[in-house]
């Protein structure tokens, strides 16, 4: 009987793989619930549910322009709502686990996703999965705080309950541990991955058991991928790394002119919701996050002009639903981009590129996944988010290609990002990286206790005098490094009654009491000198027959800098799950 309890409550693999099955499992749940919120809600306002767009359709046309103002307002004033239960700063699931300490805010999270609630029921075009994922990762950090585990392997079970969310919303549970791996947590180490695969396949396995899982866009009659296609492909991820970076900008400017109204959230979120229903007045297909209307794209056969214009609509909705505040995701609604990214690219160009007749199906898939891994930073997840979604294994190579090249376009262009989290990764590695290539150089600051070889000793007494330090260092005329005066020599032989007074400091001087530093040498071979000497400082000198005395480091700042990288370091391994050995 107290076999489960103990564990649960145990340290180790074991035990958290055991905790990721249970936050795998809440996933799933609160997915299931939101669902279930977003269809009460439509029964509210539109006496039905179902598809956001056929909701939509159904509505007239000033229902179309309120609805999604009021669902504005009503997210706004419960966004509002949760900035005064809690005041964290870090308030999203991915800051809890990237830069918190894993404790979200129970009752701030909860009004978090009813605010999204608000809005992806009443048609704002963004994603449904970003409420999912937040109340996914929200009740594993619950379970975490309940088992009282320790830090590191809290915030390592929140990113499971997150990878949880992600597989429930899509039905892809490697995606979902990928994602969370490769954007939140910034690691593929299989002690990271194993919790989270574990997180999402439980979800998953739960979906396919209450019946809610529907592969996305499962396309089990896609013809294989020929040779000539690749190169396509590859002009297609340019193309969508290229547009990934202006939709990111795009919806950063929005953003910015939303702020400089200077109004509060709740007018801003109803204000862009009656921007969005004066779109869905004209084009009902734009309401939600874009799920049907890619289906439509991938099955049905379209004439470029009304995949043009679906594809710019889509990218105005998104920007004022995103823009104005709203809380959610824009995964769908980047795939729908990305998939009429690829149509359009097809059927324009099938003229004067014949091989692409006939694959337009097949360059929407790559358009969805290239876009995808441009506007997220993570090309492993787009790969094989787009294979569990299709179920298409003959698509894995031309996305590889495109996906790759997407991203490192996208991100040689772009200065904004789709997860502030990204950011903090790389400057988390470039800082790495800065402290593992600095020469000592870089620490090195003027000597100000040197004096010549000919200058008397009473010159020296009166610089310790000056200066509370241990040693004098030793230079001739040229500034070529002799040695050191130590304090205790001249104390020594002051109480011994030696005439030092009619000395220089060449006679008294000590080579080799002083170990000197090379301004070419790492931290690490610096610090290594240090730990073998006693005192603060040590002087620095140029590699030559002759060595001249360039400067001094300070072992403090030595220090200071090894400190920088161990912080750097933990943030990155707090989640790397060793198995203790007894």
């Amino acid at each position: 009987m107290h076999f489960p309890r103990a564990l649960l409550r145990a340290d180790g693999v074991v035990a958290m793989l055991c905790w990721a099955a249970l936050a795998g499992a809440g996933g799933a749940v609160v997915t299931i619930a939101f669902h279930a919120g977003i269809h009460l809600i439509q029964q509210l306002y539109a006496g039905q549910s179902g598809s956001i767009v056929q909701v939509t359709r159904s509505l007239s046309w000033g229902m179309r322009l309120v609805i999604p103002a009021v669902g504005g307002l009503c997210a706004g004033f419960l966004l509002q709502a949760a900035h005064k239960v809690s005041h964290d700063p870090h308030s999203s699931y991915m800051e809890a686990v990237a830069i918190g300490d894993g404790r979200m805010s129970i009752p701030q999270g909860i009004l978090r996703s009813l605010s999204s609630l608000c809005t992806v029921a009443t048609g704002g075009s963004i994603g449904r999965e970003g409420a999912m994922v937040h109340l996914a990762s929200l009740a594993a950090s619950g379970l975490g705080r309940f088992l009282h585990i320790d830090t590191a392997r809290l915030r390592l079970l929140v990113a499971c309950g997150a990878a949880a969310g992600v597989s429930a919303a899509y039905g892809a549970p490697i995606a979902g541990a990928v994602f969370v791996g490769e954007i939140i947590l910034g690691s593929m180490s299989f002690q990271n991955f194993g919790p989270l695969l574990m997180a999402g396949t439980v979800s998953s396995l739960v979906m396919h058991l209450s019946g809610e899982y529907v592969a996305r866009y499962p396309m089990p009659d896609l013809p294989p991928v020929s040779a000539e296609i690749i190169l396509p492909c590859l002009a297609l991820g340019i193309i969508a790394g290229v547009g990934a970076a202006q939709f990111l900008r795009f919806v950063h400017v929005v953003k910015t002119l939303f702020e400089r109204t200077k109004l509060p959230l709740s007018l801003r979120l109803a204000l862009g919701g009656l921007l969005l229903g004066g779109v869905l007045t004209q084009v009902p297909e734009m309401a939600g996050n874009g799920n049907s209307v890619v289906v439509a794209l991938l099955h049905g056969s379209w004439v470029w002009q009304t995949v043009l214009w679906m594809l710019l609509f889509k990218v105005l909705a998104t920007a004022l639903t995103a823009g104005s505040g709203a809380i959610g995701g824009v995964f769908t609604p980047t795939l729908f981009v990305g998939a009429a990214l690829g149509m359009l690219f097809a059927q324009v160009l099938t003229g004067a590129w014949p091989v692409l007749a006939g694959h337009g199906t097949t360059l929407a898939l790559v358009g969805m996944g290239a876009f995808l891994a441009a506007a997220t930073s993570a090309p492993f997840m787009a790969i094989l988010m787009v294979f569990e979604m299709t179920l298409s294994y003959q698509m894995v190579l031309p996305l590889v290609l495109a996906c790759v090249v997407a991203y490192f376009v996208s991100r040689g262009l772009a200065q904004a990002v789709m997860y502030q989290v990204t950011l903090h990764h790389e400057e988390s590695q470039a800082l790495r990286q800065q402290l593992r290539t600095a020469r000592l150089d870089s620490l090195m600051r003027p000597a100000q206790t040197v004096i010549h070889t000919d200058a008397p000793v009473r010159r020296a007494q009166e610089m310790f005098l000056d200066y509370p330090v241990r040693y004098l260092y030793v230079t001739d005329a040229s500034d070529v490094w002799q040695g050191v005066i130590a304090q205790q020599d001249l104390t020594r032989m002051m109480l011994g009654e030696v005439d030092v007074q009619s000395k220089t400091c060449g006679e008294v001087l000590r080579l080799d009491f002083v170990k000197p530093l090379y301004p070419d040498l790492s931290l690490d071979e610096a610090q290594m000198q240090f730990s073998a000497f006693r005192g603060e400082r040590l002087p620095v000198v140029s590699r030559e027959a002759r060595p001249r005395l360039l400067g001094v480091v300070y072992k403090s700042e030595l220090l200071e800098r090894y400190s920088e990288l161990k912080r750097a370091v933990d943030s990155e391994d707090d989640f790397v799950l060793s198995p203790r050995r007894r």
